[in-house]
């Protein structure tokens, strides 16, 4: 399939609130090929997740894979792919959380962000098959940062601190300084 443009924070398509997928439009030949498309597009920007409104189409789907052999997220350990669609997030835990996203829509900038620990989502399948998922810890996280997407926010919307916002490269040489420490 073809790999499609990640839109970058600022264009508006990223602030919409998503339309539902109807079953019959989950099933039919073109969610088919923006499926794959997006797959391509994840692969090819090598990151874990990736929502419709991404590649400007604003509509509820996302799609997630960690894999342990991520660049960007080297600590993943590598999971099922999900297909997501039209999904509800329950909060099963309030106690939060917090990681260092990034996000392929807000290139080259990390941020704090803390989320609830343990969700359910229930949402359908590409085959339009009722689904529900209990997650927790990391992917929990992934599963939260990619379905704000569907109801126009970034993770940048939910840092608290927007004094954590750093540049990767940034972040990379503070690691480095931190382990040569380590190592004296």
């Amino acid at each position: 399939m073809t790999e499609q443009r990640i839109l970058k924070m600022g264009n508006p398509i990223l602030r919409l609130v998503a339309s539902n997928f109807d079953n019959k439009e989950i099933l039919s030949d073109d969610t088919k090929v923006l499926l794959d498309n997006m797959w391509d597009t994840l692969r090819e920007a090598g990151g874990i997740g990736l929502a419709a409104p991404q590649i400007g189409v604003s509509k509820q789907l996302a799609i997630i894979q960690l894999s342990d052999e991520s660049e960007r997220y080297p600590e993943a350990e590598t999971s099922e792919a999900f297909t997501i669609f039209n999904p509800k997030i329950i909060v099963l835990d309030d106690e939060l959380q917090g990681f260092w996203e990034g996000c392929l829509s807000v290139p080259g900038i990390r941020g704090y962000v803390e989320r609830p620990k343990k969700i359910q989502v229930d949402y359908l399948d590409e085959l339009a098959q009722s689904r529900s998922i209990i997650l927790e810890d990391f992917l929990a996280a992934v599963f939260q940062h990619e379905l704000d997407h569907l109801i126009g926010m970034l993770y940048v919307d939910r840092v608290s601190d927007i004094g954590t916002l750093m540049f990767e490269d940034e972040m990379k040489l503070l690691d480095e300084v931190e382990d040569d420490q380590l190592m004296d």
